[in-house]
């Protein structure tokens, strides 16, 4: 019997990172960047620190996205979470999960207000295909 789409997440959502297939947004071209995610449901919402990132302009211009994540392959459509509260809700869901890396994330904010670093962070939400 086939899993649903819920049930594979559920198997790999104590995973780290996924592997992101995003497209040139002129070309075309694939590229992979390793990062971290969150599994909720049906969903998964990828976050940044940078929003100015070549994979992120990518994503937001070409939103079709593969997703490599312990074994399990998935396809989907990213959309940019522009809305305050949509934003905050995945980053608060990225703090649960990777609780470990607060004193790294905090002095990060602090170097960016130094303008020694950029943290200007951003959300997706994937809605994955359901094959």
């Amino acid at each position: 019997m086939e899993s649903t789409v819920a049930e594979r997440l559920k198997r790999i959502s104590n995973k780290q990172t996924l592997k992101l297939t995003h497209y040139g947004h002129k070309s075309g071209k694939p590229y992979e960047v390793t990062i971290w995610f969150i599994g909720d449901d049906d969903k998964i919402y990828l976050s940044t620190g940078n929003v100015n990132r070549q994979w992120v302009r990518n994503v937001k211009r070409t939103p079709r996205v593969r997703l490599s994540i312990g074994g399990e392959m998935f396809e989907g459509e990213a959309r940019f979470l522009a809305d305050p509260g949509d934003h905050d809700r995945v980053m608060s869901m990225v703090r649960r999960k990777y609780w470990m890396f607060l004193p790294m994330i905090a002095l990060w904010r602090i170097l960016a207000v130094f303008r020694i670093v950029q943290f200007a962070t951003g959300a997706f939400e994937v809605t994955l295909s359901k094959s």
